[in-house]
């Protein structure tokens, strides 16, 4: 008997040794419920002792490493199809630790990130008034929201160091969804009815973020635009790698198909124009290389309609310096891999920075990745885009990429928000008419004319769409950064 007592008191001491020294770890985005990418390889990966081995066991697979002399492990999964059975990983180590996940799928995975208009949470989604006789307003999504093969992680600064209890995934439902972003909830949720695979969501944002922190500060000083550009004009100033240190490395180089961003009201404010396309290429290029992939799809939102003219401040705003601002953006879809979803028509209070209808921004985006990622033929990602313009006399006639199965006027009324301009520079409200698929401009007073705008003005509500539902982009054809960009 006493030969059995030490024996038990040994491996009590074992046990209590080990969890005590325990030192098997994984980052807080690798837990249970968690969504796998499908049809790439998966990194698993995490800390133990040095020089410690390390087995991966998940769906037939078992993948074995060695801790370096830092402690850093990781392995990688061979590609495998979607799956929504829900699987089980266990992580062991050779000083006998055991870490098991549960209910684990295999679908697509995708990254969201930005400010507030990103952030803003289901929960506000659920409290807005419907307005009277509108019955497509999806307020009481969470109630109906119950979709087991629709998972979400969202990203807490605060909170993304290892623990024992691997949560922070759970299933798009209940007080997890309420605290999630509503854009990135009906991205999922469009994304799940076209595929019907398993759809994972991180949600990484900040509200009243500029884009500066979301990346270190070597992401510019990569570009020449920001070496060679020393004035005030081009400083960075907004606290570069702030939010990228907590809340975007961390996440690397977990496996996804993709990255949407809705950002840019706080650089507005700051009036910048071509500085922002630049930071917006830094941002593409330093997120696509911590994942390694140079051609990870990026999507992203033009800011909703706001009257910025009427703030105060240091800086002065006119009603056309968010039309400048969305210039910009639109230059950044010269980047490869990129896609832009148009708001213009998704503000019915330009006093409201944080307009409603994030459903329908959601569903635009799934728009953008089912015809660029899922190859989805019928599906048109985009609304019209400028595409040339041609003078024919009198007449300046435009041209646009993405016009689907055609131009229209979608109130059925004569087309808004056209100005031209002759030599003297000055526009003048213009007649506009659909014609052979384009759009024919023209005003009494202009015999030559040089220049058309469209949607120029911050309250513009412009009725040019194609027939797909998506409304026109605002554009300039004197547009003066358009060559500034490379």
């Amino acid at each position: 008997m006493e030969v059995i007592r030490k024996i038990l008191w040994f491996q009590l001491f074992l046990l209590v040794y080990t969890g005590m020294h325990a030192q098997l770890l994984l980052p807080k985005i690798i837990g249970n419920d968690m969504v796998l990418q499908r049809n790439q390889a998966v990194p698993v990966w995490g800390t133990a002792r040095a020089g410690t081995g390390i087995s991966v066991d998940f769906h037939g697979q078992e993948k074995r490493t060695i801790a370096d002399s830092n402690g850093n492990w990781r392995i990688s999964l061979d590609k495998m199809p979607a799956s929504a059975m829900p699987g089980k990983m266990t992580i062991r180590s050779t000083m006998g630790e055991t870490i098991v996940l549960q209910n684990i799928l295999v679908g697509e995975v995708w990254l969201c990130s930005g400010q507030s208009n990103m952030e803003y949470s289901m929960r506000k989604n659920s409290k807005l008034t419907v307005p009277e006789g509108v019955n497509d307003w999806p307020v009481n999504e969470l109630e109906i929201a119950h979709n087991k093969n629709i998972r979400i992680f969202l990203v807490d600064r605060k909170k993304m160091k290892p623990d024992s209890a691997h949560g922070g995934w759970s299933t798009a439902e209940d007080s997890a969804l309420r605290s999630f972003s509503a854009v990135g909830y009906f991205f999922a949720k469009k994304l799940y009815q076209e595929l019907r695979v398993p759809i994972g969501v991180i949600a990484s944002s900040v509200p009243g973020s500029r884009i500066e922190p979301w990346m270190p500060e070597d992401a510019f000083t990569a570009l020449p635009f920001f070496r060679e550009q020393r004035d005030s004009t081009h400083k960075i100033d907004g606290e570069p790698g702030k939010f990228y240190q907590t809340m975007i490395a961390p996440l690397a180089p977990f496996a996804i198909e993709g990255f949407l961003w809705y950002q840019g009201e706080s650089n507005c404010f700051l009036n910048e124009r071509i500085q922002y396309t630049y930071k917006m290429k830094a941002l593409i290029e330093q997120w696509r290389k911590i994942w390694h992939n140079n051609a990870l799809p990026f999507y992203y939102v033009q800011i909703a309609p706001f009257a910025y003219s009427k703030s105060a401040g240091k800086i002065s705003y006119t009603s056309e310096s968010l039309p400048e601002f969305w210039e910009a953006q639109a230059l950044a879809l010269k980047i490869p891999y990129t896609a832009m979803v148009a708001t213009s028509d998704l503000n019915n209070d330009i006093d409201n920075l944080h307009p409603h209808f994030k459903w329908e921004i959601g569903r635009r985006l799934a728009l953008c990745a089912l015809s660029g990622v899922y190859s989805r033929k019928d599906i048109v990602p985009m609304g019209p885009l400028f595409k040339q313009v041609k003078i024919n006399g009198a007449i300046a006639v435009i041209d646009f990429t993405y016009k689907g199965s055609g131009l229209i006027s979608k109130d059925g009324q004569p087309l808004k928000g056209f100005t031209i301009a002759g030599d003297d520079g000055k526009f003048v409200p213009a007649t506009a008419n659909i014609k052979n698929n384009e759009v024919e401009v023209t005003a009494s007073s202009i015999h030559r004319p040089v220049a058309v705008r469209f949607n120029w003005n911050e309250a513009a509500h412009p009725n040019l769409y194609n027939k797909e539902g998506l409304p026109a982009f605002p554009f300039r054809t004197d547009n003066p950064i358009e060559k500034e960009f490379n």
